[in-house]
């Protein structure tokens, strides 16, 4: 059955759990060709909602089960009425199984398959059947022709299962990949649809499930789980005899000169999300105006490493880096930190001076790179990070041992025992300073309310990209503070206060 974005399943596949999931409702009495019908019926619904006049279509198709989708959706547009012209950019005399029965199937229907040239007019609506979820290295040719071609045309076009040439594991566009506009996914969603170069290409994106037994799909092993309003880890509601107490002393270390607002937005956002009391370590010169900007903020001004230790002990919870610079003032201060027993989430300079070496986190923590913080922290380049983020999320989480949210489009949060979860919410708006100091401290407000670091990080990502997402409706200007009022009405909206 198809599903809208908020009814996404939350399951998330590599390419090859996929074919497993294929294989386990085959074996369980499914054909391969129903399933293979049904993914051509659920295309052609896409198709006819998103485009109902178009009345002529072109279909490209490939030499693998993702061509039999096309070959069957083919004919079902003959079968409406719909001028249909079928190109054949993998040899129709090479399908096999399923696919070739597909293939059999679009001629009986009448069907012309025609052979791909790159001087064949295009028309109406494009649908991509070239490549299936099978690829990993570099799109060759003809079908890199046939790619470039399909994206210049400047035609809708509706891809199936996955753009061609869109990594479905990791999310990169391998060389070239076709630029959708509706891309239908099949039986499960695939990770690579939503990270990576992939929020540039998918379009919007519609699933179904094929009628899978649900039973089965329970027990298929699945890469990631997608951060849902359904999935997200809720704070108790406060009793109503709560006191501040109860809800964690936090401390923000950042702010060196000329970087106090970094520091000041972390704590501002810590406040605002719920943490029972705030305190910020920063430069004296920045506390005059944290005083008037929040007074509710504890700031102080912290000179040295001896300042900082007694801060620490006091607090229950510690985030680390806001603005924090990487001279001698902000080494010394986190290396006070790293030898704190209390969770932390480390962000900006702070990653920057743990990527130097000489420094181990303290248990149960939470790192917050960007890619390029997290090619550091890897040695690594940025472009190898973003050439499989979830491999990098991981690598992190486990060098590490921490919790590591991988920041960008597709937001990743990865746990040292592997768990992984993927946020496919935001904006492009959100690309500004000052977003990610916001997040880090909404992280450390959550973990201070008792919530475990995954739990805390998967929960504050969500929430922060939604917020941006809200916001980046109105488009572009979006400043960091911006969000804090909006998470935190998101927030009492997904763990009321009050029962």
């Amino acid at each position: 059955m198809p599903h809208s974005h908020d009814a996404f399943p939350t399951a998330l596949y590599s390419a090859a759990q996929v074919r497993d999931l294929d294989a386990r409702l085959i074996a369980a009495g499914t054909p391969g060709f129903e399933l293979m019908q049904r993914a051509a019926h659920a295309a052609w619904r896409a198709l006819r909602r998103r485009w109902p006049t178009a009345e002529v279509v072109t279909v490209l198709a490939g030499r693998g089960n993702n061509a039999g989708d096309a070959y069957l959706l083919a004919a079902l547009a003959v079968r409406a009425g719909w001028r249909v012209q079928l190109l054949a950019v993998g040899d129709p005399a090479q399908l096999a199984g399923d696919a070739a029965l597909a293939r059999d199937a679009a001629r009986q229907a009448g069907v012309t398959i025609q052979p791909w040239s790159e001087c064949a007019e295009l028309a109406g609506v494009l649908v991509d059947g070239l490549l299936g979820t099978g690829l990993s290295g570099a799109v060759r040719e003809p079908y890199a022709q046939a790619i470039r071609l399909l994206n210049a045309s400047g035609l809708p076009v509706l891809a199936l299962d996955l753009p061609s040439g869109l990594c479905a594991d990791t999310g990169r566009e391998l060389g070239v990949a076709v630029r959708a506009e509706l891309t239908v996914c099949f039986v499960g969603l695939k990770i690579g649809l939503f990270t990576g170069d992939a929020p540039g290409l998918v379009g919007e994106l519609v699933f179904d499930d094929l009628q899978a037994d649900p039973q089965i799909v329970a027990q298929a092993p699945a890469q990631a789980q997608r951060l849902a309003p359904g999935n997200l880890p809720r704070l108790a509601a406060r009793q109503r005899t709560a006191h501040k107490g109860q809800f964690g002393h936090l401390l923000v270390v950042g702010g060196d000169r000329g970087l106090g607002g970094a520091a000041l937005l972390a704590a501002e956002s810590a406040l605002r999300s719920g943490a029972g009391l705030v305190s910020l370590a920063t430069r004296a010169e920045h506390v005059p105006a944290a005083l008037a900007r929040r007074p509710e903020l504890m700031s102080v001004d912290v000179a040295s490493a001896n300042q900082l230790r007694g801060l620490a002990e006091r607090a229950q919870v510690l985030v680390v880096g806001p603005g924090l610079g990487q001279a001698a003032w902000g080494r010394s201060l986190i290396s006070v930190a790293a030898s704190c027993a209390r969770p932390q989430v480390w962000d900006a300079d702070g990653l920057n001076l743990l990527a130097a070496g000489a420094l181990m986190m303290p248990t149960d923590s939470v790192i917050t790179p960007h890619p390029g913080e997290a090619a550091r922290l890897l040695g690594i380049s940025t472009a190898e990070v973003q050439a499989d983020r979830p491999v990098a999320a991981l690598a992190l989480a486990k060098k590490y041992a921490a919790v590591t949210v991988l920041k960008g489009a597709g937001s990743l949060v990865a746990a040292p025992d592997g768990r992984l979860g993927l946020c496919d919410r935001g904006h492009p708006a959100m690309a500004g300073a000052g977003l990610g100091d916001v997040l880090a401290g909404l992280i450390g407000a959550l973990i201070a309310q008792g919530l475990p670091a995954f739990e805390a990080a998967s929960l504050a990502v969500w929430l922060h990209a939604t917020a941006g997402e809200c916001l980046g409706a109105q488009g572009r200007g979006l400043a960091a503070s911006d969000l804090i009022a909006v998470i935190r009405q998101l927030l009492e909206e997904q763990s009321p206060c009050l029962n």
